[in-house]
């Protein structure tokens, strides 16, 4: 498994199907619509082409991932140069953005003309996008598609354990992953795609970006999240929503008085909710305000999507359902012992392998080497499975697996129960050392009202009511606002701080 990534070269061998088969034979289809630009096929394969042709042969290259058509054709021109690409976040903190422009050492870095760009960038050569002409003649030949194995993104993990390490996701992963999601949610080139989503992540840039090129259809952002920008695009001929648990617990909020917003969704065919689980609550709002149903799956950053609710299968709130075609998946316990049991109740280790999973982690070989059991890559999240093979997570084993008077408790069933009360905006369910119990589950709690919050004790009994008397908080401590990072997942390691 890589650790230093060597220079890329193209392959001589037969040529491999094209990661993004609509760019063979351009046409005046849009493609990517940012603001008021859009970009058809034709002007992204000719922008691209010309912009590939100017980064072939760099080691790796960044981009300066804003939200932007800059960022898109940046990262589509490297993954047709055969060139690994490296998003970089622009809110990263100075440290942090030393560490991956210094980890990964890109050789040109990619943005817009009028980017300011942070002292860790100085002295690397920029490339912008190039204004190609319209010539009405034949388009460009593209280049040569690159080996399926060759590294095409380098994406930095969120770095909550230690610093970041660049996860080196290969084309096949990309295409193995997008064909299999296809494959769920029935996606297809007349899909337009909506989001509002970060570009420096998987789930904007290449579910939110990449997945529409790949299908030929067209993908939509809206720069930032609103809910009227929303209803606009779904009732302009949107058909598929990508969204976060806080975008989708805006639009909870907002539908009660907005009944453009509820037709708009009403509408649209797929809603599609990721990076941290959704709350039970707003699952039910959603659907009884607009008849349709939230649709949840579950990925990493070194493994792209790993199982999702099937568009043509049962709704299932709260689950992240099946595994995609393509992807193998196992629960384990603490010993590494695989578990059989599909009772919904025994709590395991998520364990994946396939085509869609990374190849090892940049310059990091013994952490790439930790990162496997064999084959089969160690997610660290802790999940049970239904006897008709759906997950639910109860999350990840070092912040939300608690350990109290013999038994194994999820986090987020507590959550959600804690969500269910009125009086609560927002809950998060820790656990900490008890002599007792091992340790005791801490609830903390942002009020609908910070007025006049809730009795502790009632949101205690709250909890008991609807779960076993052993996952009742024992303490409930309560917040103006949850810690949150730049993806909308609460990070519970700052809670207590």
């Amino acid at each position: 498994m890589p650790g230093i990534l060597p220079v890329m070269t193209q392959p001589t061998g037969p040529r491999v199907s094209p990661l993004f088969p609509a760019l063979a034979a351009p046409d005046g289809r849009p493609a990517l619509r940012f603001g008021e630009r859009t970009i058809g096929y034709a002007e992204l394969a000719a922008t691209a082409t010309a912009l590939a042709a100017r980064i072939d042969g760099a080691r790796r290259i960044a981009v300066w991932a804003t939200p932007s058509a800059d960022t898109a054709l940046g990262v589509v021109a490297a993954l047709l140069a055969g060139v690994p690409a490296v998003p970089l976040n622009p809110k990263a903190g100075e440290g942090e953005l030393a560490h991956v422009v210094g980890d990964s050492e890109p050789e040109l870095v990619v943005a817009e003309p009028d980017a300011a760009l942070p002292a860790a960038l100085d002295g690397i050569e920029r490339a912008e996008v190039p204004v190609v002409p319209e010539t009405g003649g034949p388009a460009a030949p593209l280049p040569r598609e690159p080996d399926p194995e060759s590294p095409a993104l380098i994406i930095y993990t969120s770095g909550t354990t230690g610093p970041p390490k660049g996860a080196i996701l290969p084309r096949r992963a990309l295409a193995a992953n997008l064909d299999g999601l296809a494959d769920a949610w029935q996606w297809t080139a007349d899909d337009v795609v909506v989001h509002a989503l970060p570009l420096f992540h998987v789930h904007g840039l290449v579910l939110g970006v990449l997945g529409p090129l790949r299908r030929g259809g067209s993908m939509r952002h809206l720069g930032r999240f609103d809910t009227g920008a929303v209803a606009r695009e779904l009732s302009d001929g949107g058909t598929v929503l990508f969204g976060v648990p806080t975008m989708y617990h805006r639009i909870a909020q907002a539908l009660p008085g907005d009944t453009a917003l509820a037709s708009a969704l009403s509408g649209a065919r797929l809603l599609v909710s990721g990076s941290a689980p959704l709350p039970l609550p707003d699952h039910r709002r959603i659907t009884e305000a607009t008849g349709r149903h939230v649709v949840e799956r579950y990925g990493m950053t070194e493994t792209l999507m790993n199982t999702s609710v099937r568009v043509d299968g049962e709704p299932r709130p709260g689950s992240v359902g099946v595994p995609l075609p393509g992807v193998e998946l196992r629960l384990v316990d603490d010993e590494g012992v695989v578990l059989d049991a599909d009772d919904g109740e025994t709590i395991g280790e998520i364990q994946v392998r396939g085509q869609h999973v990374f190849t090892g982690y940049l310059n990091r070989q013994d952490a790439t080497e930790a990162a496997f059991s064999a084959s089969w890559f160690r997610t660290g999240d802790m999940a049970t499975r239904d006897a008709d093979g759906c997950v639910r997570i109860v999350g990840r084993r070092a912040t939300d697996l608690i350990k109290s008077g013999g038994y194994k408790i999820g986090a987020g069933e507590i959550e959600n129960a804690l969500l269910d009360h009125p009086a609560v905006a927002e809950a998060a369910v820790t656990g900490e050392p008890d002599e007792d119990l091992g340790e005791r589950i801490v609830a903390w709690v942002v009020p609908a009202d910070p007025a006049q919050p809730p009795a502790a004790e009632e949101l205690r009994d709250h909890v008991a009511g609807q779960l076993a008397p052993h996952k009742r908080p024992r303490d409930v401590r309560f917040l103006d606002a949850l810690p949150r990072n730049a993806m909308g997942k609460i990070t519970k390691r700052a809670l207590g701080r």
